[in-house]
């Protein structure tokens, strides 16, 4: 039987007319002798409405296919793509791929293809065609006048509605044959008050693997639209931060994204292989103060990060990373991990079928503890309560990094008092992992907006933690 015969109907009409038999045997022979390899084809549609002060601004709407050709042999890849789905193109994009064996000792066969699996972690409903244009619009229409009826001091509101939807196959060795189906929306909503010609801008916004209308309840945009007009309130008020060396108490939610870059970004398998990552051969070692366990998990339902296979066929699963302080595992892909002796994670990720895959995280966080925040602010003489974060920067060699915070407080003699603005929190991923003296028991995930960026390809992620205090980490300020 040929492999089109066998072919979900489910896919987009442009796979099923793709003559996957005459791929099959093309891929066959550019992997003969090589480690691994893969055709990766895709089918996506994107929209995305922006409503900015008081009117339209954009509307977008793309779509786009192709695929890429990948052949691997020992530490060399070639990869060539293209955005024609024809078994012509496949067979040029072969005769480009298959130069990484050239002058390669490589193994005899191809390794084993990823196991099966039927779990899902998200509907396949459409999040472009199951609202209206229409009724976007009046959407972010009613978003906006809701702002500016909140307070007298809002004057620009920003709104946005973005969607995303595509179909990953994946041809392996064998004619062993992936499918995935991935939804994906995200609101994002920023406002601006002003005082006395002073303004503060503020955002807020939530997304995930879900169905526009999770977002679009009235109950859940009012309560972002309140959130954004919260900090950007509370920022006007603020007073300039102070420097210097001083205890933080991290809020839980979305202040994992320091996790994220200063920890997460080290724990993936390609920095480790190579010995680039500041947790490169300490396996086994503690890394990081007891009572912190670090996971990464593609398998939670609807989350912005999760994913039913990787871009390799891979299953995802629930990967812990820091045990208890101990380090324990890495984020593999199936190149990071046939390098170093263990089995693929389902880390293995790409931006679109241009790119090649990568250990990349799913959905990161820092699992709960036993402490109370009250405590934790009670117990800090002099520090910083930060409980929202903006952009940073991160040097994967070493783990330090600079981070922004967009809403933080001081801590006084145990208690919260000013806000404070143009805060920075500086350090390094290591250190700072042995400096956390406090584990909250108010776990709780970011709202579903997160975007990681490595090599050049943007993903979406997941981000999550506890409460945190950490001992004597500098803070960089305006006074």
């Amino acid at each position: 039987m040929r492999l089109n015969d066998l072919v979900d109907s489910a896919l987009p009409d442009s796979v099923r007319a793709l003559d996957l038999e005459g791929c099959r045997q093309v891929l066959e022979r550019a992997l003969e002798g090589a480690d691994d390899g893969e055709i990766y084809i895709e089918s996506r549609e994107s929209e995305s409405l922006v409503f900015d002060d008081g009117r339209l601004k954009g509307a977008t709407y793309g779509a786009d296919q192709g695929f890429g050709l990948r052949v691997v042999a020992g530490e060399t890849t070639g990869f060539a793509n293209a955005a024609e789905l024809s078994l012509e193109a496949v067979k040029r994009a072969a005769d480009a791929a298959v130069l990484a064996k050239q002058g390669t000792a490589v193994n005899v066969s191809v390794g084993h293809n990823p196991p099966r699996s039927n779990q899902r972690h998200y509907g396949d409903h459409d999040p472009i065609g199951e609202m209206p244009f229409a009724d976007k619009i009046a959407l972010l229409q009613a978003i906006d006048a809701y702002a500016r009826d909140l307070h007298p001091g809002v004057v620009q509101v920003s709104a946005s509605v973005a969607a995303d939807q595509r179909h990953i196959t994946i041809l392996r060795a064998g004619g062993e044959i992936y499918h995935d189906y991935r939804p994906l929306v995200r609101l994002s909503i920023g406002v601006s008050v002003e005082k006395d010609g002073h303004r503060e801008t503020a955002s807020s916004g939530g997304g995930g693997r879900i169905s526009v209308f999770d977002l679009t309840d009235p109950k859940k945009w009012q309560a972002q639209v309140d959130e954004a007009l919260r900090q950007a309130l509370v920022n006007l008020d603020a007073i300039p931060a102070p420097t210097g060396e001083m205890d933080i108490v991290l809020g839980p939610g979305w202040p994992g994204v320091l996790l994220h870059e200063a920890v997460g970004h080290g724990l993936e398998g390609d920095f480790n292989r190579k010995g680039t990552s500041a947790f490169s051969g300490k396996m086994g070692q503690q890394v990081a103060a007891r009572g912190v366990t670090v996971v990464d998990d593609g398998t939670i339902r609807d989350a912005r990060g999760s994913l039913n296979i990787d871009d390799e066929g891979t299953p995802t699963k629930a990967t812990t990373l820091i045990e208890d302080g101990i380090l324990v595992g890495y984020m593999h892909d199936r190149l990071s991990a046939r390098q170093m002796g263990v089995e693929a994670t389902g880390n293995g990720r790409r931006q679109s079928y241009a790119h090649q895959p990568l250990p990349r995280m799913t959905n990161t966080f820092m699992t709960g503890g036993h402490d109370k925040l009250a405590d934790m602010i009670a117990n800090t003489k002099r520090g910083l309560y930060a409980t929202n974060f903006g952009g940073g920067q991160v040097d994967i060699t070493n783990g330090k990094f600079v981070f922004q915070c967009t809403e933080a407080y001081l801590i006084e003699d145990g208690k919260v008092t000013a806000p404070v603005r143009g805060a920075s929190l500086i350090g390094d991923g290591p250190a700072v992992m042995q400096q956390v003296e406090m584990v909250g028991d108010d776990f709780a995930f970011d709202p579903g907006v997160g975007t990681c960026g490595k090599a050049g390809q943007s993903l979406p992620v997941g981000i999550g933690q506890p409460s945190l205090k950490i001992r004597g980490l500098t803070v960089g300020g305006t006074s």
